[in-house]
């Protein structure tokens, strides 16, 4: 089975347009005069390590990346889309059925132990597939996909955001890792090739590059018990919201911003007319930050999707292995409940049997299942947010994320009721459902939920 990571597409002009920009802003001349000067290779070469060492890395944003990723485990997806400044496009483990996709095996020290491995990942692929055959959803029987399992997904980015990830695969976090160290290794090979200049003493420049600390603490693992903790938030940010608007269209003082929303009413007026515009950037001056407790790994990905927040996700290593969610759809069915619980008593003692045997944590990242959890951190400005509740508190998101929308949108409520009255799914702060033939058709229903909220 082939896998690996590949290099599918490169900006035409390569690194030529990175070339022509580091000559833009110091050479006379159009922007088509200087890129029909830019086709010297080695020229660009030098030209592009010369403004690069100097701290000018935005040159190299100009050149775009399009990467496939064949039969890599979900791991490395994981990994992946944490890289903010990248798009990503995943096959649905909601919709395609997985029963078949093969999985990652490490390079253990022996065959006893890679046959330990196989037999017991195999068991939970059976499982997957009891579930499935037995009326289980899939996105439901996802839960107890070994976290080694095959994922395949592209990858586009440009490349100053390429060269970061390239480093926390070569010298990072997922250095650790030997899959995602060899994707790295591949993926550099085929880079320097195409771009030589962006890669110029890559690996010397790597030595310093650090992604994980050690503060040298140690707490007891627990959190609040609710889905979600906030943590922080911009105070008085209705008004702060209300007042950037104001500023932006009728660069008005401070002073009298303040004033006019003084009246109630037409501070409701502003923040309403925000959420309905096209470009509601004001929203960007409102922040919050959330933990969110005991996320599955699966639903985790639903989280990551989002690129405009600033979401800080512990190693999947210490991903817990005694908790773990239950899908209604299993928790209906005494056999599917006792089949769906056996996985995870297997997978912890099957953890705890590859620590006791020496394993690595690079081996011991896949020994989890997809229904695990983890707790999490994210800071999202007002206009993410704004996506995030159109998306996921509607009827078609996923479950379990749903059910993370309607624990915090309430609080949020109660911080800046004028402001986040406005928000829910995309029904109910529209008017009207995006989603088509998949429509829920509780337009009505959702109208007033979210009304009463």
């Amino acid at each position: 089975m082939k896998s690996g990571a590949f290099v599918i597409g490169v900006s035409d002009c390569k690194q030529e347009v990175c070339a022509a920009s580091g000559r833009i802003s110091t050479q006379n001349g159009t922007a088509l005069e200087i890129f029909e000067k830019s086709h010297d290779e080695e020229k660009n070469t030098k030209l592009i390590d010369k403004v690069t060492s100097s701290g000018h890395s935005s040159t190299v944003e100009h050149v775009f990346f399009n990467l496939a990723f064949e039969n890599v485990s979900v791991v490395v997806e994981q990994f992946m889309i944490e890289f903010r400044l990248a798009s990503f496009t995943v096959k649905s483990r909601r919709y395609v059925d997985f029963s078949d996709c093969g999985y990652f095996v490490p390079t253990f020290a022996d065959s006893e132990t890679e046959k330990l491995y196989k037999d017991n990942m195999d068991k939970f692929f059976d499982a997957y597939t009891f579930l499935t055959e037995n009326g289980v959803p899939k996105e439901d029987a996802r839960f107890v996909l070994p976290y080694c399992f095959y994922s395949n997904f592209y990858c586009s980015l440009n490349g100053r955001e390429l060269l970061n990830v390239l480093k926390a695969m070569l010298f990072g976090r997922g250095s650790k890792i030997a899959e995602i160290r060899r994707l790295g290794e591949s993926l550099l090979t085929q880079c320097k090739e195409l771009t030589p200049g962006l890669f110029i003493d890559f690996e010397e420049k790597g030595k310093s590059y650090t992604d994980e600390i050690d503060f040298g603490l140690s707490f007891e693992k627990k959190n609040s018990g609710k889905l979600c903790d906030i943590l922080s938030y911009t105070c008085d940010g209705e008004k702060n919201v209300a007042v950037t608007a104001l500023i932006e269209n009728y660069n008005c003082s401070v002073e009298d911003a303040e004033k006019a929303l003084e009246d109630k009413d037409v501070l409701a007026h502003v923040l309403s007319a925000i959420c309905k515009s096209s470009r509601p950037r004001a929203l960007e001056a409102f922040n919050c930050t959330v933990r969110f407790n005991g996320v599955s790994l699966a639903c985790l990905t639903h989280f990551a999707r989002h690129r405009m927040q600033s979401i800080c996700i512990p190693n999947l290593i210490r991903a817990s292995r005694e908790n773990y969610i239950i899908p209604d759809t299993v928790k209906a069915d005494e056999t599917l409940l006792d089949v769906y619980v056996s996985c995870f008593d297997r997978m912890r003692d099957f953890y705890k049997t590859m620590k006791d045997k020496g394993a690595t944590d690079s081996e011991l990242i896949y020994c989890v299942l997809s229904g695990n959890t983890l707790d999490f951190v994210s800071t999202l400005n007002a206009r993410e947010l704004q996506l995030f509740f159109r998306l996921r508190s509607c009827t078609r998101a996923q479950w379990e994320i749903q059910a993370y929308c309607n624990e915090l949108l309430p609080e949020l409520r109660k911080i800046a009721p004028l402001l986040f009255i406005n928000y829910g799914p995309s029904c109910y702060v529209n008017g009207k459902c995006p989603e088509g033939k998949f429509c829920c058709g509780r337009q009505a229903e959702m109208k007033e939920k979210f009304s009463r909220i």
